[in-house]
C-alpha cells in the first residue's frame, strides 16, 4: 500500500483547473497542496451505502469509517477509470457505472499521523445489486458494513471522530446531488485551526 505514496496526483485550483502534479506523499505533507481526488459511494437496492473501516496501516485516518473507497486519478486519467481501479484494488469489486453527484474541497489534519488531506473531491455514486461480490484487501480494509445514509448523517453529528473527516461532505452530496454545475467549493486560506481540522465534511 505504501508504494502508492510515490504515485502522481493532479494539483488543482479551487475551480478544479489543473495547475501541475506532485506525489501522493508530498501532497499530504503539512500544510498540504490542493489536489484532485474522488470518493465512491456504493448504494444497494434498499438505499443503504457501504462503509469501510480503513485498515490500521493507512497513512491517513487509519481505522476510521469511510465511504466504499477513495483515491486519486493519475494526471490525465479519467475519474471513472481511476475509481473502478481502486474499487478492484480495495474491495475486489467492479467495474460499476458511476455518476458524479457533487464536488467539494475539504481540509483535514490527521492528529495520529501528522498527514493532511487537502482535496478537490469528486463524489461518485454507483447503484449496485444486493449480491454484489466483495472481496476486500485486508491491507486496505479492516471491516465493512451497510448503513442507511440518513442514520449515518445523524451518527456523524453524534460521534464524528469515528469517521473519516470527508465522509460528512460525501453523504451530503449523496443525499442532495448537484444539479447542473458543480457545487460551489470553499476552502480555508492558509492553514486552518485545529478546531476546524476535524469538522466532518470539510468546508
Amino acid at each position: 500500500m505504501t508504494s502508492r505514496e510515490g504515485h502522481l496526483v493532479e494539483l488543482v485550483d479551487d475551480t478544479g483547473r489543473v495547475l501541475g502534479q506532485t506525489t501522493v506523499a508530498a501532497a499530504h505533507q503539512s500544510p498540504g497542496r490542493l489536489h484532485r481526488a474522488f470518493s465512491v459511494v456504493l448504494v444497494d437496492p434498499a438505499g443503504r451505502v457501504l462503509l469501510q473501516q480503513r485498515a490500521a496501516v493507512k497513512t491517513r485516518f487509519p481505522l476510521r469509517w469511510a465511504n466504499a473507497c477513495c483515491g486519486h486519478p493519475a494526471p490525465g486519467e479519467s475519474l471513472v477509470e481511476a475509481a473502478n481501479r481502486r474499487l478492484g484494488e480495495e474491495l475486489g469489486a467492479g467495474p460499476v457505472t458511476l455518476t458524479e453527484v457533487g464536488v467539494y474541497a475539504y481540509y483535514a489534519e490527521d492528529p495520529a499521523t501528522g498527514r493532511v488531506e487537502f482535496e478537490y473531491d469528486h463524489v461518485l455514486r454507483a447503484d449496485v445489486p444486493a449480491d454484489l461480490h466483495i472481496a476486500p484487501d485486508p491491507d486496505e480494509v479492516a471491516d465493512l458494513r451497510w448503513v442507511d445514509p440518513i442514520q449515518l448523517q445523524a451518527d456523524l453529528d453524534v460521534d464524528p471522530r469515528a469517521y473519516a473527516p470527508w465522509l460528512g461532505g460525501v453523504v451530503s452530496r449523496l443525499l442532495h446531488p448537484a444539479t447542473g454545475a458543480a457545487d460551489a467549493v470553499a476552502f480555508p486560506s492558509g492553514v486552518p485551526t485545529d478546531e476546524a481540522s476535524e469538522r466532518p465534511g470539510g468546508r
